[in-house]
């Protein structure tokens, strides 16, 4: 197999692996349950769009509770709302138990939220895992904790254009403190963006925001190609300036994962807190697994053909290249 043939793999294998990842085309769903009267509910389940098809899992409600007038359907770019009355029969909601059958088969979680009268909460995370909640009492503080550290972990290990773009950073700059400063430009950045998009002081359109990320990507195949070729790129002389200003775009990306909540203003500081040490022990251990690989790989003096050390760059830009397509089409087609 000539040299070509092989780069033509890796290149058709890799826009395979971006087709199938489709990085981030799925968000979270959110189930928000507002009580009206003594025994009636609003119930507004929004579902997202699975891989550009309407989510699989289903909201099944208590047995006990009956719906009142007509179910409303609302479609939007990246879910489908369903809004419904129902009445409790005179029950409390204590103990009632809620379902998403098909939520088991997906890697969507989702977020549930009750509100009384008296303004007081209820909120939980449901996972495919456990695709079901049961409404009772008030959560402790370490439960919550762990529910967003969970979902702040669980949200950037399934961003495949976010961690990309970190492994993309990693094949560019060379040196310890040089990479110290990048990656930590890079989480500087995309904190005070999710941050500052979470307590919504600023927000940045869906689509519009998924096509610059994957443009982002695509930005830095062409850099990792010519680094190797023993050329000066912008971003092998100031690194922690590219990851800077590309992770303010990601910070809204992760923003996404906590945004789709909606939850009420005071428990946002905690739960914003919580889901950004998700996402930067999330970071942490992918950046460790990628140089524990770089230094066995160095250990072990493996020895690569010519090709194989071009194919990382190239693999990086066509992955960026086929979603800034796919995602500006998309954003144009107002899906």
């Amino acid at each position: 197999m000539t040299r070509r043939w092989k780069l033509f793999l890796v290149l058709a294998w890799t826009a395979l692996l971006g087709s199938a990842a489709s990085a981030h085309e799925t968000q979270p769903g959110s189930l928000d349950i507002r009580q009206l009267a003594l025994d009636r509910y609003e119930v507004v389940w929004k579902a997202p769009f699975y891989y550009g098809h309407p989510h699989p899992a289903q909201l099944v409600l208590p047995p006990d509770w009956q719906v009142l007038g007509q179910k409303t359907e609302r479609r939007l770019y990246d879910a489908i709302v369903h809004r419904q009355v129902v009445t409790t029969g005179g029950r409390s909601l204590e103990s009632s138990r809620i379902r998403f059958p098909g939520l088991e088969g997906t890697i969507t979680d989702i977020f549930v939220r009750v509100t009384r009268l008296d303004g007081t909460t209820f909120t939980a995370i449901v996972r495919p895992t456990q695709p079901q909640v049961e409404l009772r009492g008030e959560r402790s503080l370490g439960t919550t904790a762990g529910e967003f550290i969970g979902l702040g972990f669980h949200h950037i290990m399934l961003g495949v254009d976010h961690l990309l773009f970190v492994l993309g950073l990693l094949l560019i700059v060379h040196g310890r403190m040089k990479l110290l400063k990048t990656i930590t430009a890079f989480t500087v950045a995309h904190s005070l963006t999710l941050a500052v998009a979470t307590l919504g002081y600023a927000r940045a359109p869906l689509p519009p925001l998924n096509a610059a990320i994957a443009l982002s990507i695509l930005f830095l195949g062409p850099e990792i190609v010519r680094g190797w070729r023993g050329e000066t790129t912008l971003t092998s002389r100031y690194p922690w300036v590219v990851a800077f200003s590309f992770g303010l775009l990601h910070g809204f990306g992760f923003a996404t994962g906590l945004t789709t909540a909606g939850m009420p203003r005071a428990e946002i500081p905690l739960a914003l807190l919580f889901f950004n040490v998700g996402v930067e022990i999330g970071q942490v251990v992918f950046v460790g697994l990628a140089l524990a690989m770089a230094r066995a790989f160095r250990t072990l003096e493996m020895r690569w053909p010519v090709w194989v050390a071009c194919a990382p760059g190239y693999a990086v830009g066509v992955c960026g290249a086929y979603w800034t397509i796919q995602r500006t089409i998309m954003m144009f087609a107002g899906r």
